[in-house]
């Protein structure tokens, strides 16, 4: 049964619950106090290897990150 009463408010804003959960991880992040805080933002970042296939074979990886670079 299926119920279509309620919409969650991220849903009725325009957002994917992703987005929803990322910008409540980053309010909880800046809301702890050191040395917490710098612990916490740190854990956030995320490296991750990309390979490109040409005829069947991996190529050799690029490693990506998600943080700006400076």
């Amino acid at each position: 049964m299926a119920s279509t009463a309620a919409v969650p408010f991220w849903r009725s804003a325009g957002m994917t619950y992703i987005t929803y959960s990322n910008i409540c991880a980053n309010l909880v992040r800046n809301c702890l106090k050191e040395p917490y805080k710098s612990e916490a933002i740190s854990r956030e970042k995320v490296h991750f290897s990309v390979s490109k296939w040409v005829d069947g074979k991996p190529q050799k990886p690029t490693i990506r990150s998600d943080t700006p670079e400076v």
